[in-house]
């Protein structure tokens, strides 16, 4: 089951079911155990081709944060992880084989008058807003850098991430959409 009192994925699973993208959220409760450890579970199997066998399926963990974030000091595309995560989440790909590949998707709980997703794309969900970005894992890996040794914490560097990162409905369906602007764009 997934964490339904986490916001940030329970607005991404009502997202998936109204564009009926094909999923099965994974039961978070507890860790994994393999091997001689555990892995953190992953957050959405996603499936949004159907069932041809020649597309994708996603393992996803969502990452929610605040778009901005901060008070005093805005600040836009914060796309952090923890290293244990990112390490899951490569091990999820490699147990499930050829046909998955793992991404990351950041769900921004909008607070703001601008969002990372065309205006279409905003999502309601409750009293907020949401957008959501994906990015493959091995992209976030390619530019990650440490963001905090205390905390096994890595980001991507924010020009970096909006170059390779993509609104989620692109990202799942590239020649459903047109290309989104690269600028965050207001919602009002």
């Amino acid at each position: 089951m997934a964490n339904r009192r986490n916001h940030y994925e329970a607005a991404f699973e009502a997202y998936l079911r109204q564009e009926r993208i094909a999923y099965v959220a994974v039961d978070e409760r507890r860790r994994a155990l393999v091997g001689d450890g555990s892995l953190k579970s992953l957050d959405f199997i996603v499936s949004p081709g159907g069932s041809a066998p020649e597309e994708t399926r996603w393992l996803v963990d969502v990452k929610g944060r605040k778009f901005p974030s901060g008070v005093k000091h805005p600040q836009y595309w914060r796309n952090w992880s923890t290293e244990d995560d990112l390490r899951s989440l490569a091990r999820w790909r490699q147990e499930f084989g050829p046909r998955f590949d793992a991404a990351l998707v950041l769900a921004y709980q909008l607070t703001a008058d601008r969002s990372p997703t065309p205006p279409e794309q905003v999502f309601p969900f409750g009293d907020s807003y949401y957008g959501f970005v994906a990015i493959t894992l091995d992209d976030y890996l390619s530019a990650a850098r440490p963001l905090s040794a205390k905390w096994e914490t890595v980001s991507m560097p924010v020009a970096e991430f909006r170059r390779r990162a993509s609104p989620l409905l692109e990202f799942f369906r590239p020649l459903a959409h047109e290309p989104w602007p690269r600028e965050p764009i207001a919602t009002a």
